[in-house]
């Protein structure tokens, strides 16, 4: 049965199949045997490429079987995957599937038995893979970044466009002074400024050295070659950083890193999620209803908050798998097991997920607005807010145990407009503080917040 959305098991294949798929071609299953077959094809061009060749059969490569390898390294045809796939059915060995692959390959295109003998040569199938999945996670990254960069793009505009507009704040959930509504905006783009630079700079290892790390077999062949400068070489050709120190696998702590990255910016997008989900149930903000939507399938009147909490949910799915990778995929017993082997392909899937509740929770911000006048009756029902403001100014003036006064007149206690101004007009401060301080309204009392939104 062929994989469709209707009989995939897997919801990234199923129901977000369309959201997902830019990934499709950097982390799917065909990704990593068209990576496969490029690193084997490009090694044996860059021993071909070396001033002086260490083995003789890649000096001089004729140049149907250079350009048969050129096409290896490029975009290969659609039924390239599925010829290996009928290769790793015959012999069960994906990466044995790929050498042969190129062989053929090799031969069609003229290659003599010493020529193809140069393909896999000095390989452990884990030089091949740890540099596919490299390229992969890079290829990957790039891709998201994308969408995260339109995802802050979009948070920037919003901290922008609101940087003035009052709204109460709430420390443990209990009304306190007043921010902004671009303000609570621009926090998040900066968090995820930096998480986005800390996950940008992760350096993305790659090695190239034998069956256990010490080109035992190279140097067994040809001991006078410089291995180590030839397989570093190759490594940094394909824009990776070589890794010296490894056992037969690449140890994985730069994927441990690059997950654990990557979790962080989803850990900033849940706790905006999760804030947005509650400002819409207190009615700061409004969702624009889309023609055509049902909210419920019972009360008709609902426009949920659901592009929130689908990102909220597959964040979570992400994460959990994120932070499984950066605990696991270090960890290997000995010089090599393959308990790595299955957990590596389902590095996609964490991708995935996060891309699809990125593009959630971007979407359910293109369909929020604030309420102006629900934000300010919240705000002109809490002068006690103000609190802070007036036991601020009796301690600059030197008055004794302001806060004590302040707590005495305002702890859980309802303030209005006039209670407020009486209580002023007692205070033992100058006649210019207390008249500023008669003036000011919980609106006013935002501080620098629409200074520091439209820095973002």
């Amino acid at each position: 049965m062929p994989i469709e959305t209707l009989t995939a098991i897997s919801p990234v294949d199923g129901r977000y199949s369309r959201a997902v798929e830019p990934l499709r071609a950097c982390l799917s299953e065909s990704a990593l045997i068209h990576e496969r077959i490029r690193v084997e094809a490009q090694w044996v061009l860059h021993l071909a490429g070396l001033p002086a060749p260490p083995i003789a059969a890649a000096a001089g490569l004729a140049q149907p079987v250079i350009d048969a390898l050129q096409r290896l390294t490029q975009e290969l045809p659609e039924g390239a995957a599925a010829q290996v796939k009928a290769i790793e059915a015959r012999i069960n060995h994906d990466v044995k599937a790929v050498e042969y692959f190129v062989r053929d390959s090799l031969q069609s295109a003229g290659a003599s038995p010493a020529v193809l003998e140069l393909v896999h040569f000095g390989c452990t199938s884990e030089d091949i893979n740890n540099l596919s999945y490299a390229r992969m996670l890079k290829a990957g990254r790039q891709t998201l970044l994308g969408a995260l960069g339109a995802l802050i793009h979009g948070l920037r505009e919003l901290a922008h466009r609101h940087a003035a507009l009052p709204m109460l704040a709430r420390t443990h959930g209990q009304t306190a002074s007043p921010t902004t509504l671009g303000k609570e905006f621009a926090n998040t783009v900066a968090r995820l400024d930096r998480a986005r630079l800390r996950w940008e700079r992760v350096a993305i290892l790659g090695k190239w050295n034998g069956a256990v790390g010490n080109f035992n077999a190279h140097c067994a062949a040809l001991p006078d070659a410089d291995w180590q400068s030839i397989g570093e070489g190759f490594v940094e050709s394909l824009g990776l950083e070589a890794n010296r120190h490894t056992t037969q696998i690449e140890p994985h702590d730069w994927i441990g890193e690059y997950c654990d990255a990557l979790a962080a910016i989803n850990v900033v997008l849940i706790d905006l999620a999760r804030d947005i989900w509650g400002y819409i149930s207190l009615g700061y903000l409004r969702q624009r209803p889309v023609a055509g939507e049902v909210g419920s399938s019972t009360m008709p009147h609902k426009v949920n908050p659901i592009d929130f909490e689908n990102g909220e949910g597959n964040l979570g799915v992400a994460n959990a798998l994120l932070r499984h990778f950066a605990e696991k995929l270090p960890v290997s017993r000995w010089q090599r097991d393959l308990t790595d082997s299955t957990v590596l392909r389902n590095l996609g899937v964490a991708l995935a997920h996060s891309l699809i509740a990125w593009g959630s929770i971007q979407r359910g911000l293109g369909k929020i607005q604030p309420d102006a006048s629900r934000l300010a009756a919240d705000l002109d029902g809490a002068w006690e807010v103000l609190g802070e403001a007036v036991q601020t100014v009796l301690r600059a003036a030197g008055v004794p145990n302001g806060y004590e006064k302040l707590k005495d007149f305002s702890r859980g206690q309802g303030i209005d407009a006039a209670r407020y101004r009486e209580f002023v007009a007692t205070l033992p401060i100058p006649e210019a503080d207390k008249n500023r301080l008669a003036a000011m309204r919980p609106a006013d009392y935002v501080g620098l917040a629409a200074s520091l939104a439209l820095q973002a």
